[in-house]
């Protein structure tokens, strides 16, 4: 079973009116098809809603490119001079 990943958005008001989705933290499927949600942040008040969204293509591009590279502990063969 593939480990499906979500993203945790929530509507913000803004002061001119309208809403933007704010990220508030991840999601991940367990092996019995539950969900573990981490928060980074509460969603506010009066509503207290958010959304689950599956990762697309986009998404994990950018986490991918956020990623570190391989770490001094990793290139114990490589001559650094």
């Amino acid at each position: 079973m593939e480990k499906r990943m979500f993203k945790v958005l929530s509507p913000i008001e803004k002061r001119s009116g309208g809403k933007y989705w704010m990220r508030m933290g991840s999601a991940f499927t367990n092996k019995d098809n539950s969900i573990n949600v981490y928060l980074d942040a509460i969603p506010k008040g009066p509503d207290w809603t958010f959304q689950l969204r599956e990762l697309d293509e986009e998404d994990l591009r950018k986490r991918d490119s956020r990623s570190p590279g391989p770490s001094i502990a990793g290139a114990q063969d490589e001559i650094p001079f």
